[in-house]
């Protein structure tokens, strides 16, 4: 579903990632693991077309993403690709419902569908009756649900989580886990996920390793 080929990235003078070659395939969770500066999080951006490669190709099934405009990647990248961070990014300003809401709304998408599939996920997140509260008035472990929820508002073929655990406490931490997995088999969307966290790594489908940008 997505390969990625020769994928070459540097800032300045130091090369970080030298010759990337891998693929995901449809409903598989990968985890890409490694040393701090070995590449994950800049490979994790250019395969989400959150940044662009020096060189290299990228295809998301037979569409390779290089070829489109800024426009149709834009819009690629919100119909297509789901988005998991560490610090949760959801807007402070915005309730729950509010902030999973956004993607759909992005995207032109029918105000009163998009809001409704919303309160689906919350309520399948175990957020129901929290669809009102700010980002401030939710522990870090349902701001990550709310996060989770908007990753899949548009219903994504993958989705990228960026140390998705790392701002989480152990029980958290865990829920989040068996939360991917579930989401997995309900959604049928596939997953690549950086991450420092053993117990995360263990539960992928698939376990890809960088040092010194490359694949060991």
């Amino acid at each position: 579903m997505l390969r990625a080929e020769g994928i070459r990235k540097k800032y300045g003078d130091l090369e970080v990632l030298k010759g990337i070659n891998l693929e995901i395939e449809a409903g598989e969770i990968v985890a890409i693991v490694g040393p701090s500066g070995a590449g994950k999080t800049t490979l994790l951006q250019i395969l989400g077309t959150l940044d662009s490669s020096d060189s290299g190709k990228i295809f998301l099934d037979n569409t390779e993403l290089c070829s489109l405009t800024a426009k149709q990647l834009v819009k690629l990248r919100n119909e297509e690709l789901g988005f998991i961070f560490q610090f949760h990014n959801l807007m402070a300003e915005l309730t729950a419902l509010e902030n999973v809401c956004l993607p759909g709304w992005i995207g032109n998408r029918n105000e009163k569908e998009v809001k409704a599939r919303a309160i689906e996920l919350l309520g399948i997140l175990g957020l129901k009756n929290r669809e009102e509260h700010l980002p401030s008035e939710l522990s870090g472990g349902e701001q990550q649900r709310v996060a989770v929820a908007r990753a899949l508002i548009n219903a994504p073929k993958i989705i990228f989580a960026d140390e998705p655990t790392g701002n989480l406490d152990t029980q958290n931490a865990i829920d989040l886990h068996n939360l991917l997995l579930d989401i997995r088999t309900k959604f049928n969307c596939s997953f690549v996920i950086v991450t420092h966290n053993k117990e995360l790594a263990d539960l992928a489908d698939r376990v890809i390793t960088l040092k010194d940008g490359r694949v060991v």
